[in-house]
């Protein structure tokens, strides 16, 4: 620990922790707004928020829902109601206040001198989650610059990404007040070079997709909210193993992989990150080069968690991202898939129960723990990639293997007559990005079916 650290200690200011030694143990304070309407019950906000605070492994002493009359400017709530948290955060030894609101510079300062706790908001624990998931270099990337924006208007002890190539944990030390302050002008030049560098990340990655596009396979993407089983799904249907668990934003770097559809063709399947409700627009601004792989799809595969009382409200909070990403099921194809169905106690009543949400191409139920539904669901995805595809009969003759083949790599064969001693006739469905290839390779030889 620097001295600095050990000053502010001292001090009585805020901590730095050393992570390795102790948990830092946290309370989270969860906002119920007279007169602020939201689709999700406070109960089921406190519930995800705990969910948040425990993907980093931190030590919940104590979760409370404070009800505010009215929103103070300096503090968000009321003096009575911030002396209760002052004395109980002295009392249990709390090191770190999560206030599940978006929480104005001067209200989180304010907060940290009358508590004399951290005090983060919920898009800075967002971040520092996601900061900790990042696994890859562009994930890192991506994280970095949306922490640089939220911070650059915010002078406190939270920023740690100057000093290390990971994220996570930012609020527990690092440089602090006085490098923000002092070095303003170095942050926004470290976010020019970071969006300069992801500038680069979005060329290689159009560069990668005009690559499948030469090889012809659509794009099936994969989103969802948090915690959904988007992950679990993606290896029942590919048989890989991405990370899969029961914990809020497991998957953060994108996935794609090979999925094999029932009548021979095939697809590209991208698993992405989860969708929150309030997920920070900073943070969907600077994964924009990683959701690209949804808004490129041919087809989404919209996943949601029918067990979860909260479904309804989590699937519009996904959709309202699809929107500001300008996808939307009038634009791309969308088939829901209601996941977790082997946790419903009354399955046909919750499934009866239950609405889509927005225009889909159809709807699926399926576990992707057990499995069932997932042949169901494949013959939806083949179905509705298909329904763009226009269906042909073509002559082949016996020496003319390589045009069998060439069938089977790239059209989706439905049929077939019986072979005769010259050769066979195939009934094929041709995807439009195939039928120039089509048409040509089988000039003379095709007829409408």
């Amino acid at each position: 620990m620097s001295d600095e650290h050990e000053d502010e200690g001292r001090s009585g200011g805020p901590r730095s922790i050393d992570h390795s030694v102790v948990r830092t143990r946290v309370g989270l304070v969860i906002p119920d707004i007279r007169g602020v309407v939201t689709p999700h019950a406070v109960e089921m906000r406190k519930a995800e928020f705990e969910g948040l605070a425990a993907a980093i492994n931190l030590d919940t002493v104590f979760s409370e829902i404070v009800k505010v009359r009215e929103v103070r400017p300096s503090t968000l709530m009321g003096t009575g109601q911030v002396e209760a948290l002052r004395d109980r955060v002295k009392a249990e030894e709390i090191d770190l206040l999560l206030v599940d609101t978006a929480l104005a510079p001067a209200q989180q300062r304010n907060l940290e001198k009358e508590t004399g706790a951290k005090v983060l908001d919920r898009t800075g624990l967002i971040l520092e989650i996601f900061g900790e998931r990042a696994a890859t270099r562009e994930g890192v990337l991506q994280v970095e610059l949306a922490h640089l924006n939220y911070q650059k208007s915010r002078l406190v002890r939270s920023w740690t990404h100057l000093e290390r190539q990971r994220g996570g944990f930012g609020f527990l030390g690092g440089p602090g007040e006085s490098q923000i302050e002092s070095d303003r002008r170095q942050i926004e030049e470290r976010i020019k070079l970071l969006e300069d560098r992801l500038d680069k990340v979005k060329r290689t990655r159009s560069q990668q997709r005009n690559n499948r596009e030469a090889a012809q396979l659509p794009i099936v993407a994969l989103v969802g909210y948090t915690n959904a089983g988007k992950s679990s799904l993606f290896n029942r249907l590919t048989g890989a193993d991405v990370r899969a668990e029961n914990l809020l934003f497991a998957t953060l770097d994108p996935t794609l992989r090979k999925l094999d559809l029932p009548h021979g063709r095939s697809a590209m399947i991208s698993d992405t990150v989860g969708f929150v409700a309030d997920l920070p627009t900073a943070l969907v601004a600077a994964f924009r080069a990683t959701l690209e792989e949804v808004v490129e799809a041919d087809l989404i595969l919209h996943v949601r968690d029918v067990a979860s009382p909260d479904s309804a409200a989590q699937a519009a909070d996904v959709l309202r991202v699809l929107e500001e990403l300008g996808v939307s099921g009038e634009t791309t194809p969308i088939i829901e898939v209601w996941n977790k169905i082997d946790l419903l106690g009354d399955r046909a009543e919750a499934l009866q129960m239950l609405r889509a949400a927005g225009t889909v191409a159809a709807v699926v139920p399926v576990s992707a723990v057990t499995g069932e539904g997932a042949g169901e669901l494949l013959a939806s995805i083949e179905t509705a990639l298909a329904a763009r595809s226009r269906t042909y009969r073509v002559r082949i003759l016996h020496q003319n293997g390589g045009d069998v083949g060439w069938l089977y790599g790239h059209a989706e064969i439905v049929g077939r007559d019986e072979p005769d001693e010259e050769g066979q006739t195939y009934e094929v469905r041709v995807d439009p990005r195939h039928r120039d290839s089509f048409t040509q390779r089988f000039a003379g030889r095709i007829e409408t079916a």
